[in-house]
């Protein structure tokens, strides 16, 4: 509950701006995460994935992609409002 309130926030803070793409800084992140789990003293000798499921956490990778797809998903469908001009994309209105 600790990590969930005071860590995991910051870990995720400005996901969709600030993705890393480089491996060193995905693992780097994903690090934290693993570390925190560690602590949980009945989870401590399995491995990381299972620290995950009984957590009921998901990889920050994969934060970072369900993050992504969900702002797509708004800026198609008008939840953010931006100006675009539906005339220039020939034939369909979700073209990018």
């Amino acid at each position: 509950m600790l990590y969930k309130a005071l860590v995991h926030p910051h870990v995720e803070y400005a996901n969709s701006i600030w993705s890393p793409y480089k491996k060193g800084n995905i693992e780097a992140i994903e690090k934290v995460q693993k570390r925190a789990t560690k602590l949980v003293m009945s989870l401590k000798k399995l491995p990381y994935k299972e620290h995950l499921l009984q957590l009921n956490l998901h990889t920050l990778k994969y934060r970072r992609l369900r993050g992504d797809m969900i702002e797509v998903y708004k800026i198609i469908h008008v939840a953010l409002e931006l100006p675009r001009n539906v005339s220039s994309t020939r034939g369909n209105k979700y073209k990018l």
